[in-house]
């Protein structure tokens, strides 16, 4: 069905290029008929991003925002309010975490790279929400999209202190679908294997999880930008109307496995 979202205006927050989780699904949104704001963190991500949404016609609203400033989210919605007066869907896809600490062992992970993994790729998304909320309850309800990780709840080496953040977030998502739910609000996570991204890239060994996962996933091959992206498309539109609080899994199967298929052992 096409033009799913056809009259539809939503953000989209942690495009870095066109490899981006976040790319991947803004363009799926894109190709629906909904309009698009992007978000950025600052001048050099602004250039790569500015050219991204200019491509896909129009003239694209963008907006700087570092979340963890909270004058900064609040110029940000306060921008969203003034152009649409209202909001249908937020595409949540922003995670940070030392480089340093995806690697080796997490004992080792310090208190303050804990607090800032956390505060940036958990409670951001608490943040985003509530700043959302009016918006969304303008517009008679909306959809709040955010992507996790099968290392939240299955030990995956390296991904260390950001398993537990992905932990903390898709708990959130589902106390927020929860709060959110009365005023028409879903809130949904998508769990994608690995992906060849910028932030993929960070984690130690990731281009040997990325095939360990293609070889061994029930499809035998990993995630696409593309399905990805449909699935957002989904949660976004009045087909995933009755959706919220899930964390829907895009990995080709891989979570269902309880060890390598046998050819691999």
């Amino acid at each position: 069905m096409p033009d799913l979202l056809t009259g539809k205006r939503g953000l989209v927050m942690g495009v870095a290029n066109n490899h981006s989780i976040a790319w991947g699904i803004a363009q799926a949104l894109h190709a629906e008929g909904a309009e698009l704001a992007f978000s950025y963190q600052g001048e050099a991500f602004g250039k790569r991003v500015g050219p991204l949404a200019e491509s896909l016609g129009g003239s694209p609203l963008l907006i700087d925002v570092d979340v963890t400033n909270e004058d900064e989210l609040d110029a940000c919605f306060a921008t969203l309010a003034d152009e649409w007066g209202s909001l249908d869907f937020v595409i949540h896809a922003i995670a940070f975490s030392d480089k340093a600490e995806l690697t080796g062992r997490f004992i080792n992970t310090t208190k303050a790279n804990f607090k800032t993994s956390l505060e940036i790729s958990c409670y951001s998304l608490i943040d985003v929400a509530r700043r959302a909320r009016p918006l969304m309850t303008a517009a008679g309800g909306g959809s709040i999209v955010t992507l996790t990780y099968l290392g939240s709840n299955r030990v995956t080496p390296y991904y260390n202190v950001m398993g537990v953040a992905k932990a903390a977030l898709e708990s959130s998502v589902r106390y927020l679908a929860n709060d959110l739910g009365p005023e028409g609000i879903r809130v949904n996570a998508i769990s994608p294997g690995p992906m060849r991204t910028l932030a993929g890239a960070a984690i130690g060994g990731a281009r040997k999880t990325f095939k360990t996962t293609e070889i061994n996933a029930p499809l035998r091959a990993n995630a696409t930008l593309e399905a990805i992206g449909g699935t957002a498309v989904y949660l976004t539109s009045a087909q995933g109307a009755c959706t919220t609080g899930e964390i829907i899994v895009v990995d080709g199967g891989y979570h269902v496995l309880g060890m390598p298929q046998p050819e691999n052992l």
